[in-house]
């Protein structure tokens, strides 16, 4: 039973990768209309308002603390992540982004002493360079929009460990967990943006940066957001990483759809590579295989 219930979390992981890669073009054409702190404000606000009733008894009272504090190395990721987006192409910021599946092994180790495996750390490798062929970035050429993104991945692989840290003994409820950390973000963006401007920028009117949010909201920010939270109950930060892993090529796909970026067949090629490395890091570990047989 909990290795069909693992299997079912790594797949909700996977469709969480495609969910993500879409998000860096649609969030880049809502920021044509409306600036970062805004929409962060805009976006995690309304998700917090949507989660709402799931803070309620001791649903709050377990999940606020954990909330608070991984809320607050959210805050921080999406601060990074939105402001890189605004500053560098899509396909550049998935690829960027996916340096994740490379950290999150190395911050596993430093947090739960837990050695990569030899195959977890070439997997991942296999994913990085794909990515690279991908978009066709070196490293050698970042922008000020490049590191963000590069922040934002390091503080994703540590967000994933510090939940799976908290999470591991305690019976905090997902959803509830989930309306914290984005009431954390969303709240957070609010004080940063009135303590640096004289006075709140308008909303939008435009539809398209409404339809935009809407999506974000559903998609990118409360199944996802749920998704992980759930799925680190019963996998590790490294193998959730692994299987994120397709994240950029969804992201650089959704690019070429919606905002006419370019992919070379070399790029496609580096997609292939991306693919394999998620199949790859979808396989039941060993010690699972050998219970199965059991």
């Amino acid at each position: 039973m909990m290795l069909s219930k693992t299997r079912i979390t790594e797949v909700m992981l996977l469709l969480v990768a495609f969910i993500w890669g879409t998000s860096y073009g649609v969030a880049k054409g809502a920021l044509l209309f409306y600036p970062v702190l805004g929409f962060l404000c805009v976006r995690f606000i309304m998700t917090f308002v949507v989660l709402l009733p799931a803070l309620r008894g001791s649903h709050l009272k377990a999940a606020l603390l954990p909330g608070l504090a991984l809320g607050s190395i959210l805050l921080c990721i999406f601060l990074s992540e939105t402001y890189g987006v605004a500053q560098t192409s899509a396909s550049n910021a998935a690829f960027l982004i996916s340096l994740c599946v490379v950290l999150t092994p190395i911050v596993e180790w430093l947090v739960f002493r837990n050695r990569p495996t030899g195959e977890g750390i070439a997997i991942a490798c296999l994913s990085l360079a794909g990515a690279m062929l991908l978009t066709g970035t070196s490293g050698v050429d970042m922008n000020r929009g490049d590191w963000l993104i590069l922040l934002a991945a390091l503080l994703r692989a540590f967000m994933m460990c510090s939940t799976k840290r908290m999470l591991q003994n305690a019976e905090i409820p997902a959803v509830a967990l989930t309306a914290v950390e984005v009431g954390v973000v969303g709240f957070g963006s609010l004080i940063i943006l009135l303590f640096t401007t004289d006075s709140l920028p308008p909303l939008p009117t435009e539809m398209s940066f409404w339809l935009a949010t809407v999506y974000l909201v559903l998609f990118c920010t409360l199944f996802a957001f749920f998704a992980q939270n759930y799925a680190l109950r019963y996998t590790t930060p490294t193998r959730a990483s692994l299987l994120m892993g397709a994240e950029p090529l969804f992201g650089a796909c959704f690019a070429v759809m919606w905002l006419d970026e370019q992919l070379t067949p070399l790029a496609w090629c580096g997609g292939v590579l991306i693919v394999v490395a998620s199949m790859l890091g979808l396989r039941p570990p060993k010690s699972a295989k050998a219970v199965a047989v059991a």
